[in-house]
Parts: structure tokens; C-alpha cells; sequence
């Protein structure tokens, strides 16, 4: 093996260690006789090249052929099966999330945050938005050689972001030849098609080598109309009216000639069928069945489209000295869909005027109704070039070798975001103040003294969806005048420079003494520029506005393979591996973190390891400069009736205006009918540019054994424990309304607005290093390589995750600091466990998969909960559990004697249901948004040439 190639041989790994860690690795007997050849080698979570490194740490390597036997076409897809892989960050099941990080595909190792796994493709970082997250979805599936994914901290070896997990995609190099794919997919319900072409070319030359990869990639999106758990509304399948917004796509408003129209008594009403729009008369009170179901318009899964062009040159100047070059360019487009928006004219006061020609009354009135008519739609667009040089080489000295490499890298992000049907409240203002008939017969915005000649179209929002005519919104020359197109800006860059020198300084009794130091240099610059109206405010888009900074740091490492023992009875190998990291940030200050690892391997076929490491996670960009943003949020009023812990009637809850018989409102401006609730009004939040960096302590703890007398056997259990304190977090609305109105603390009241019936109109937020948490669990890993039958060869491989516990610090509703137990809520499994199955004969291979995950608790106050009477640090703390989930998934393959692979499938085979979670867990819907959504069959053809 090249001593230079800077990753693992797979077939060449010693005794049995690697198939524990690995799906692809061959069994430990059949390793052992190629262990004597072993070289210098390097793997994901240590700079010091060995033979045996690679067993100090808990590595997991996927190899290119365990990827291509599965039905997922994402590296994100691949990773986030992993049973140590935690709720998907924004999934594409979140239509409602909005931001610079839509449309991504993240992983999330240990539940600790995406933006705690830091994301390496061939050892350099991934390049991130200003919130931190690394987009998995610019890397083509085609160019992927292997991953490995360390399942500990790392960040005495990377530094920030190494918290919980490092993932290396390593891409392929040296091809020789080609290949072509084409991947087809379709969902059971005719929905949801996805098909991927991809192609690798490469030569390799006596010097140098060139290899290509390019890769489409296309996922229609799958609408909630089109799903059991979504087609009714947010409560799941056949949910009543009663569940949805008060809101309907027909028009409604209140006549403030009966009613006060700002109480929760107001009756609204709507046009009757066939009804004269300007007779008060012909109308009617709003019910529950003309409700709309916002479900019916937006999207239960995005779209995406996908472009990738992957480009690996290699050449040696010398013997001695070599040049790696990586180039990629990516581009991503994801299409968003959600309802026609919930105008409420109350909360823009923009009633249609006693002047306009479409008013039934002569007076000023307040109206709702959904813009059926133009349902929201944002097309999410990313640009990703990235370009990494490495010049790496080696030399001897005083009998020693020493490797060295230096290396750069530049990889810039550009996204632009365009949105449609969100309404601009500059022209909604103007069609729906004073019109006139002009001389043609036509409504004309504006007064005959005075038109408005700009394009304005008058508007009448009471006429119901369907219906034609003077001021419908289905005119297009409406439309075009309220309904603009916004477009947000970003650019995201990541410059670095590093350095490393490994080698051995002293050989001692038991070995070289390794050793592997070096220096980088990183610069992180970032700007997100929401639309002009975003930033206005003048539309019924969430308020946003511009984020921009930059730092750099400088790094300097220092690692040691320290050997003290070897080839003795019961230490077959004992060393230590110790590593440290200074950081020097221009925007916090500097910050120095370490690790230790021991190897003991008493047997041959046992290896024993242990890791405590130092993390870090420097605040990103957004953390510190991001600007203000707004968002509907779901919260308990403690001053509401009926709350938990409700304090309704008290001095703070009365000082600021709010009765002592008051209900939360909700959407609509009706009574809450279940608890959290979300806001009819925006809130703000923002950053802090005073935020320290998050600090990190991890252990682990394992064993590897490979016993001598079942050939093929090998079994991996290791244990972990992490710590995180100081965790950026945003200051949550629950925490700030219970500080101000159940502990007394007015100083926490300041940015809470109410309105004349008592509601939360307006309340503004930002970020701290508040957070703390706690968590540990194991991993058990079995694989079996059968004997060879004459029916064929079986292997199995059996991946576990146990859950024992994943704590965080919180408050009780007297301001005490309590421990809140997560485990069990979706996403916090218990249990998660992947069991394989793999046979091949001849040409014939099949692959089947049953992806298992424990039952689900989620809170609840009145809607189905299991455990009413649960208590959690002495309060009351309802639950609904559901039962556990298996996904089954099938593979069938053929090699084809013209050097071709034909292979069919389908994920979830037996179109298994997840259970309705209310608390819409990772997803807009009432379903956990990491579960399969239906069966998905698939046919995917390579040929090799």
C-alpha cells in the first residue's frame, strides 16, 4: 500500500478490529494474514500515520459498495439511517421553515445538533451557512469513495464544531475507466418520482491520474393532500374543521355596526352561495365546515434538483512529492409550497374602506381570508464551488520517515431565494382603500379627484374563492399588483490554510513514539440579504433582516501515539494517544482543548479503548451578526385561563392589562383548543454578538472482539457520555413570559406588547449561552460472515444504539433549576437498531434491512394523552406514548456478463405507518419527520465500461 494514500485499505485492516467498525470490512481471520503488510496509513479522528491506529477510536466506515446497496440516492439519506443519527435538521417534511438553510440536507450524530458534527469531504471542512450547518447534499453520491463517521468529539484534532461526531466523505481517486448510473424512483402512491443519472471517468498515467464525476439528481415534491396523516389537517386523518385556522378561503368580516369586532364574541360572517356581495344581507355566519385546510395546498415533502461536477487530479513531481487536487461545483434548487397566506386585516390595519366600491355597509371593515387563490411557493437556489490543493510528501531523517503536507482550501456558498405569494401590504393598502367606477365602467383605485395610476387594481376580499368577477383574486392583473417577487441574497465563504508534519521521534520497547503537529489558518466570511420588503416589513412575509460578519482564527495542534507495551502475556498492545489544540479567534479570544485515548489489547482477538475529549463550538456568524428575523411561535400564556401552572388573575398577569378571566388566542383570534398555542402575531428575534463558545466534554468507552473459534464473528460494544455546557440557545418565549408573570421579574417584561383583550401582540428575543445537557447511551455492533454454502454466502450485520439517557437544564414554573429527561421523545429514540440480512450466489445478490425505532412519547394537554397523571420534577406532565416502528427495505441485484449491475428495490417494502405525533416533531405535519412517508420502489442500472 502507497504510504502516501491518506485513508484506510479496506481489505488490509489487522485481526478482525475493522469488521466491527465497519459493514464493508472482511473478517478478522481473513484480515490477519495481511496485517504484516500494513503501512503508514491515516483515518478520520488522528494526523499520525500507523498500522494500528485506527483502532483507538469508535470509527464506523461506509464503503462505497455497502452505499450502493441501499435504496437512498443522498449522502444525508445514507447518514441519517445510521441508528446513532438524530432527528433530521429542517427535514423536507418543514415547509413552514424559512431561511438560508432551507432546502439542505444536515446530519445530526447523537441528537447534539447538526451544527455539532462536523462534516470533512477527504479531511478538509464542508463549507457552512452563517447558522453553521454544512449542506451534505453539494457532495455527489457518484464521487463518494467511502465515508467515515468518528462517534466521538474531536476537536483537539479539528477544532470547533467537533462536538459530537466527524464525518469524512472520502471521494474517489485513481479511477481507471468508467461508470454509469441511472436511478429511478417512485412512490406506491404515484408520487414523489426521483431519478439520478450520474457517470465517473478516469485515467491514470504514470505520474498522475484525472478522474470526473458528474451527477443529476431530480425529487418531484409529494403534497400533504396526498398522505393519510396530512390530508385533514394537523390532527391526522379525519379530523374535523374544528382542528383548523378560523380562517376561510372564502372571505369573512365582521359588521361593526353589531359587533366589536376586536372582542373573541365577534361573529364573522360570509357571502352566501349566489348572494349579492354588496347586500349585508346576503351573508351569513362563518361555520366550522368552511374552515379552509391549509393542508390541501402545501407540499408534504420539497423538491429538490440537484447538478454536481466532481473533479480529482493527481500528480508526482518526484518520488518524494505529490500533488492532490479536489474541485466541485454544485448547484441546488428546492421548491417550497405552503397555503394561500391567512390575511387578517386586523393585524395590518388594512380593513377595506367605507370608500371602496366593494364595501357592503359604507363603513370601515375588518375581514379574513386565505389568498386560495396564489398559494406560497419559495425556490431555494445554491451555487457551490469549492477548490482543495494538498502538496504532501515525505522524507527520511536520522533513520526516521516524516510525512508533510500543505494545503489550501476556498469554498464559497451563494444562495438566492425567490418567493412568491406572500402579499406586499403597500398594495393591499391601496386596493382595498377607496375605489371608484371611472368613466368606463371599470373599479379604479383611488378617487375620481385623485386615481392611482401604478398598476392598482381594487380588491374585494369578500368575495369567496371560485367566484369571477370585478375584484376577484383570481384576476392576474390583481395578483400581479398585490403578489410581488421577493428575492434574499446570501454568500458564504471559507478560507484555509494548514500545514502538518507526522512522523515517529524515539522507537521505544514497545514501538515508535508517532507523533503529528501542525498549523491552519481559517477565515469564515458570511452575508444573508433578505429581500427589501422582508426587511420593510411591508409584507405579509416574516420579517427579516441582514446578516453579515467575518472572523478568522489561528490553530496550532500537537498529537502523540505514545507505545508502552506490546507482545506481552495480556498486553498485546497498550498505548496512549494524546492530543491538544489552541484556537485563537479575532471575535471571542482564544480557547485550548485536548484529548486522551488508550488502546489495550490483552488478546488477540480483543481490543479494549477509551477516549476523553475537550470540544468546543465557536458561535457562527448568525450567532453573533445575524439580524432581526420574525416567526409565528407556539407558547402557554401562564397568564391565559386554563394554562398549566397558570397564574391568570395575579398582580404582574393584571398590571399589564390582561382580565382575570382571559383565554390564550390563538389563530384567528379564537380561544386556544389545545395547549401550546400559536401566535396570530409575529415575534422577534435576534443575535448576540457577546456569545462565547459552547464547551464540551466527551468519553467513551469499548471493546472489540473477534473470538478465535466462530470464524467470521465479530461484535464492537462501546459506551458514551457527553457534556455540553454554555449552549447557545435562543431565550424561548415559555421562559421569558414565566420569569415576567409567574416569578415576579419585571425586568423580563419589557419586550412583551399585549392588546386590548389581554393577547400577546409582539415580543422580542435573542440568543445566550444558557444551555446545559447531558447525555450517554451505547453502540453494539454485530456482524457474521456465514461459511460458504452451496445455496450461496450470507452475512449479516446488526447495528444497536441505546438511548439511557439525554437530560437538559430547564426551569420548573417557580424559576427552579430542574433536569428535564428527554428520552423517548421523537427523534431521542430509545432503541434504534438495524438489522441486514446480505446474499449473493454467482451473479445474484439480494439485501433486505429492517430499520427498527422504539416508541415515541410526545407532551399533550387534551389531545389523546396516555399518561394524564405523569409528573416530571414534582409537576404535572401529561404524555402520549406510541408504539415502536420497523421500516422494512429489499434489494435485489444482478451482474450482468456484459460487466453491468441491474438492481430493484423498494424502502419500506411493506408500506408501514408511523404512528400521528400532534407536536409535529421535525416536520410541519402530524408525523415525525424522519419516518418513511410510504412504500418507495426504485431501479437502478450501472454499467462499467
Amino acid at each position: 500500500m502507497n504510504f502516501r494514500t491518506p485513508a484506510v485499505r479496506l481489505g488490509m485492516l489487522p485481526a478482525g478490529i475493522a469488521l466491527a467498525l465497519s459493514p464493508s470490512f472482511a473478517s478478522a481471520q481473513e484480515a490477519a494474514a495481511g496485517t504484516t503488510d500494513l503501512d503508514r496509513i491515516s483515518v478520520t479522528g488522528s494526523r499520525i500515520r500507523a498500522a494500528n491506529v485506527e483502532t483507538q477510536q469508535p470509527v464506523l466506515t461506509l464503503s462505497r459498495e455497502s452505499l450502493e446497496k441501499q435504496g437512498f440516492n443522498s449522502v444525508a439519506d445514507v447518514l441519517n439511517n445510521l441508528t446513532s443519527a438524530g432527528a433530521p435538521a429542517i427535514s423536507r417534511s418543514e415547509s413552514l421553515a424559512s431561511g438560508e438553510n432551507v432546502g439542505g440536507y444536515y446530519i445530526d450524530i447523537r441528537n447534539l445538533g447538526a451544527s455539532r458534527t462536523l462534516v470533512l469531504m477527504n479531511g478538509k471542512r464542508l463549507g457552512a451557512t452563517t447558522s453553521g450547518l454544512q449542506d451534505l447534499s453539494q457532495i455527489p453520491m457518484g464521487a463518494v469513495e467511502r465515508i467515515e463517521i468518528l462517534k466521538d468529539g474531536a476537536s483537539a484534532i479539528y477544532g470547533s464544531d467537533a462536538i459530537a461526531a466527524v464525518v469524512n466523505v472520502i471521494t474517489r481517486k485513481n479511477v481507471e475507466g468508467g461508470e454509469a448510473t441511472a436511478y429511478f424512483g417512485q412512490y406506491g402512491e404515484g408520487d414523489g418520482d426521483t431519478e439520478q443519472y450520474s457517470m465517473t471517468l478516469g485515467a491514470t498515467g504514470e505520474r498522475g491520474s484525472l478522474t470526473l464525476s458528474a451527477e443529476y439528481n431530480k425529487a418531484d415534491p409529494v403534497m400533504a393532500k396526498d398522505r393519510w396523516f396530512s390530508r385533514d389537517g394537523n390532527r391526522g386523518p379525519n379530523s374535523t374543521p374544528a382542528s383548523w385556522s378560523a380562517l376561510s378561503q372564502n372571505g369573512s368580516w365582521c359588521n361593526p355596526t353589531i359587533y366589536n369586532c376586536g372582542s373573541a364574541s365577534a361573529v364573522w360572517q360570509t357571502l352566501n352561495a349566489g348572494g349579492n356581495p354588496l347586500n349585508a344581507a346576503d351573508y351569513h355566519p362563518l361555520t366550522q365546515a368552511e374552515y379552509a385546510n391549509s393542508n390541501e395546498q402545501m407540499s408534504v415533502l420539497t423538491g429538490v434538483e440537484r447538478k454536481s461536477l466532481y473533479i480529482n487530479g493527481t500528480y508526482d513531481f518526484t518520488d518524494s512529492i505529490s500533488l492532490n487536487t479536489d474541485f466541485l461545483y454544485n448547484e441546488r434548487n428546492t421548491l417550497q409550497q405552503i397555503a394561500g397566506y391567512p390575511y387578517q386585516s386586523q393585524a395590518f390595519d388594512t380593513p377595506l374602506s367605507a370608500d371602496s366600491v366593494y364595501n357592503p355597509i359604507g363603513q370601515d371593515v375588518d375581514f379574513r381570508r386565505r389568498l386560495w387563490e396564489v398559494p406560497r411557493t419559495t425556490d431555494n437556489q445554491l451555487k457551490t464551488t469549492r477548490f482543495a490543493p494538498t502538496i504532501s510528501g515525505f522524507f527520511d531523517f536520522a533513520g526516521k520517515t516524516f510525512d508533510w503536507d500543505v494545503g489550501a482550501l476556498w469554498n464559497r456558498n451563494e444562495s438566492i431565494s425567490t418567493g412568491h405569494g406572500d402579499a406586499s401590504l403597500i398594495s393591499t393598502q391601496q386596493a382595498l382603500g377607496p375605489s371608484f367606477i371611472n368613466g368606463n365602467g371599470v373599479a379604479t383605485c383611488g378617487t375620481a379627484a385623485s386615481p392611482i395610476t401604478n398598476g392598482c387594481v381594487p380588491w374585494n376580499p369578500l368575495l369567496p374563492y371560485g367566484v369571477a368577477g370585478s375584484g376577484s383574486l383570481a384576476d392576474p392583473a390583481l395578483q400581479s399588483f398585490l403578489f410581488p417577487t421577493y428575492t434574499t441574497r446570501g454568500e458564504n465563504k471559507t478560507t484555509s490554510f494548514t500545514a502538518n508534519l507526522a512522523g515517529s521521534i524515539v522507537t521505544l520497547p514497545a514501538g515508535d513514539l508517532g507523533f503529528a503537529v501542525g498549523v491552519e489558518h481559517r477565515e469564515e466570511k458570511g452575508t444573508y440579504v433578505p429581500d427589501a420588503f422582508a426587511q420593510s416589513g411591508m409584507s405579509t412575509g416574516l420579517g427579516q433582516q441582514t446578516t453579515s460578519g467575518e472572523y478568522d482564527l489561528n490553530e496550532f495542534y500537537l498529537e502523540l501515539n505514545i507505545p508502552i507495551l506490546s507482545d506481552l502475556p495480556f498486553a498485546k498492545e497498550l498505548s496512549v494517544n494524546v492530543a491538544s489544540r489552541y484556537s485563537d479567534y479575532s471575535n471571542f479570544g482564544d480557547t485550548t482543548n485536548s484529548k486522551f485515548g488508550i488502546t489495550w489489547r490483552p488478546l488477540d482477538e480483543l481490543l479494549v479503548r477509551g477516549t476523553y475529549a475537550e470540544g468546543f463550538r465557536a458561535p457562527t456568524i448568525n450567532d453573533l451578526y445575524g439580524g432581526l428575523s420574525s416567526s409565528f411561535e407556539s407558547y402557554t400564556d401562564p397568564c391565559g385561563v386554563g394554562a398549566p401552572g397558570s397564574v391568570a388573575g395575579n398582580a404582574a398577569c393584571l398590571a399589564a392589562g390582561v382580565p382575570a378571566n382571559y383565554v390564550q388566542l390563538g389563530q384567528g383570534g379564537v380561544p386556544c383548543a389545545t395547549l401550546p398555542c400559536a401566535t396570530n402575531d409575529q415575534f422577534i428575534s435576534g443575535a448576540n454578538a457577546n456569545l462565547t463558545p459552547e464547551m464540551s466534554k466527551s468519553t467513551t468507552a469499548g471493546l472489540v472482539w473477534s473470538p478465535r473459534w466462530v470464524q467470521g464473528l465479530d461484535i464492537s460494544l462501546d459506551w458514551y457520555k457527553y457534556e455540553i455546557s454554555d449552549m447557545i440557545i435562543a431565550d424561548s418565549v415559555d421562559r421569558i413570559l414565566r420569569d415576567c408573570y409567574v416569578l415576579g421579574d419585571s425586568s423580563r417584561c419589557a419586550s412583551v406588547v399585549r392588546g386590548p383583550a389581554g393577547n400577546i401582540t409582539a415580543l422580542t428575543y435573542g440568543t445566550a449561552n444558557l444551555g446545559k445537557m447531558e447525555t450517554q447511551g451505547y453502540d453494539l455492533g454485530v456482524k457474521y460472515r456465514l461459511p460458504e454454502m452451496a445455496i450461496g454466502n450470507f452475512n449479516i450485520d446488526w447495528q444497536t444504539s441505546y438511548l439511557s439517557s439525554y437530560d437538559e437544564e430547564g426551569q420548573n414554573s417557580a424559576g427552579d433549576t430542574i433536569t428535564i429527561g428527554r428520552v423517548g421523545e421523537a427523534g431521542l429514540f430509545r432503541i434504534r437498531s438495524n438489522a441486514t440480512i446480505g446474499w449473493t450466489k454467482g451473479d445474484f445478490g439480494v439485501n433486505y434491512t429492517a430499520r427498527y425505532y422504539s416508541g415515541i412519547a410526545e407532551s399533550c394537554i387534551a389531545i389523546g394523552c396516555t399518561d394524564p397523571d405523569r409528573y416530571q420534577n414534582g409537576e404535572s406532565a401529561p404524555i402520549r406514548k406510541t408504539g415502536s416502528n420497523t421500516f422494512h427495505d429489499l434489494q435485489v441485484s444482478y451482474t450482468a456478463p456484459w460487466d453491468a449491475t441491474i438492481a430493484v428495490g423498494a424502502n419500506n417494502v411493506f408500506d408501514h405507518r408511523g404512528a400521528l405525533q400532534y407536536t409535529a416533531p421535525n416536520s410541519s405535519f402530524a408525523y415525525y419527520g424522519g419516518f418513511d412517508i410510504g412504500r418507495f420502489l426504485y431501479m437502478k442500472y450501472t454499467q462499467r465500461f
